[in-house]
C-alpha cells in the first residue's frame, strides 16, 4: 500500500521541527509528502483586484523559491515530495486540495509545534473547525521539555 503523509503550512510560517518530523516519519513508513502552503487572501471588492493580483505575483515568487528549498531537503533522503501553493479562504482551499488526491495517511500541521486552537480568542482557528473532516490523524509537533533534576535545581 503506498503511503501519503501532508504538511500543511499557513501564512508562509514555517516550522523547522515540523519538517524534521515529516522526513522523519516518510522515512518509517516509506511515504511521499505533499506540502501545501495556506494563503489567507479574501477577494470581496472588484476594485482591488489589481493589489491581489500583484500581492499574489509576489507571492509565488517567494513560494516558488521556498518550496523548491523544502523538497530538496526531502529528495536528498530519497523521499518523493510535491508542493503547491492555494490561496483564498484556508480552509476552504485545504479542503478543495484533499478533495482533488487520493487520501493522505497522516496531516502534519508545519507552522508551529502547537496544534492551532484559537487559543484564548473568540475566534476558533479554522484548522479546528477542518479537524473533523480530515480522512485520517492531525499531527502536531511539541518539542521536549527540559525538566529538571531533583534538588539540583539544573535542567537535563
Amino acid at each position: 500500500m503506498f503511503q501519503r503523509i501532508l504538511v500543511i503550512f499557513e501564512n508562509e510560517k514555517i516550522c523547522g521541527q515540523a519538517l524534521s518530523y515529516s522526513r522523519e516519519l516518510a522515512l518509517r513508513m516509506d511515504s511521499e509528502v505533499a506540502l501545501v502552503m495556506l494563503v489567507e487572501m479574501t477577494f470581496l471588492d472588484r476594485a482591488f483586484l489589481g493589489s491581489k493580483r500583484n500581492a499574489i505575483r509576489g507571492l509565488e515568487s517567494r513560494m516558488r523559491e521556498i518550496l523548491a528549498n523544502l523538497s530538496s531537503e526531502f529528495l536528498r533522503e530519497g523521499i518523493s515530495v510535491s508542493a503547491a501553493l492555494r490561496v483564498g479562504d484556508a480552509a476552504q482551499e485545504l479542503l478543495k486540495f484533499l478533495a482533488e488526491r487520493p487520501p493522505f495517511q497522516a496531516v502534519i500541521w508545519g507552522s508551529s509545534e502547537d496544534l492551532p486552537d484559537g487559543g484564548q480568542s473568540r475566534r476558533t482557528h479554522w484548522m479546528a473547525k477542518v479537524a473533523p473532516s480530515l480522512e485520517c490523524p492531525l499531527l502536531g509537533v511539541t518539542s521536549k521539555v527540559k525538566s529538571e533534576h531533583p534538588g539540583t535545581g539544573n535542567k537535563a
